[in-house]
């Protein structure tokens, strides 16, 4: 049960506001508070969820994609694939999923389609899947007790899984395919500028899918986007830092595999989405706490709402004695 404060609805508010309110508060106790909020909205389970329904996206999407373009005629482009798995996901889950890459590839070149419509319809539903579990982790971080009706819950959730996914996936294109692009222009100015601009154009974009979850999926009226910006950009920031943390855990650590053995890729995998879905909520953990604030309720937790959590002394447990 979430016993976060309900953050009161203030869709008026604009970046300007978010500036003064951070400058009033200050990033420190904002950053302490979001995550005393984080914790009390029972955000680490659903973390722990989030952290599941990546990787089961993540290889559905493989599996169904790479198998479908190989079927199509397009059997080089698997290599590519393969490189920009191993630089977007780092260590042993690289691994994991350019396996599932080589599957797909042999999938698609023997004409075996129907697992790999499969994977596809199957990627999209879990992706819907996916954006349905964070609504009810960012209304729980806003202290938004109940998620929308079903049939509207997941009418939003397949937009934004097309919308926010699609915008998510260009992002991941520009920072992991960019390198391969590059060297695929015959211009060596192009090829150096492109080379410096898809980092920004990739987080930009990723900015901006997260901003995009963090308009529409909670269920309140949300603040102007201006206003979600800041939070956005830590998120993405800090997903990007623990990318690139864990990758370079794996190359330095050498008994990892070893401890793991052929686990490896499944914990290195569920390791990095657990942590990139905490990271991403942190993010909405500040959103919520900057505009609680700004609302006049800085208190992350709810007192009322713990003490209706804790069992009434008049059902407590009498002790029998022999």
């Amino acid at each position: 049960m979430s016993t976060a404060t309900k953050v009161p609805e203030t869709y008026e508010l604009t970046g300007d506001d978010a500036r003064e309110t951070l400058r009033r508060v200050g990033a420190r106790r904002l950053l302490a508070d979001a995550w005393m909020r984080l914790r009390v909205s029972d955000g680490f389970s659903h973390a722990r969820s989030l952290a599941y329904t990546i990787g089961l996206v993540l290889v559905q999407a493989i599996i169904g994609v790479i198998g479908l373009i190989t079927a199509l005629g397009s059997a080089d482009a698997h290599g590519t694939i393969v490189r920009t798995v191993r630089a977007a996901v780092p260590g042993p889950a690289g691994e994991m999923l350019t396996t599932a890459v080589r599957q797909a590839h042999l999938a698609g070149s023997s004409g075996q389609y129907a697992g790999l419509i499969f994977g596809v319809v199957g990627s999209l539903i879990t992706g819907a899947t996916l954006m349905g579990q964070t609504e009810r982790a960012l209304n729980r971080l806003y202290g938004v007790e109940s998620d929308r009706p079903t049939v509207e819950k997941y009418r939003l959730a397949l937009l934004l899984a097309l919308s926010a996914g699609l915008l998510g996936g260009i992002a991941f294109a520009a920072l992991a395919f960019g390198r391969d692009v590059g060297r695929s222009i015959d211009s060596s100015t192009l090829d150096t500028t492109w080379s410096v601009l898809r980092w920004p154009v990739g987080i930009a974009l990723m900015t901006a899918a997260m901003a995009l979850i963090l308009k529409w999926s909670p269920r309140r009226h949300q603040p102007a986007w201006s206003w979600l910006a800041f939070a956005s950009a830590i998120s993405v920031l800090l997903w990007c830092a623990v990318t690139a943390g864990l990758g370079l855990f794996f190359d330095v650590s050498t008994s990892f595999g070893t401890t793991y053995g052929p686990l490896a890729g499944i914990v290195a995998l569920l390791l990095w989405a657990f942590l990139s879905a905490t990271a991403l909520l942190f993010g909405a953990a500040i959103a919520a706490q900057l505009e609680s604030v700004r609302a006049g309720k800085p208190e992350p937790q709810d007192e009322e709402k713990v003490e209706e959590s804790e069992p009434s002394s008049e059902h407590a447990a009498v002790p029998v004695h022999a």
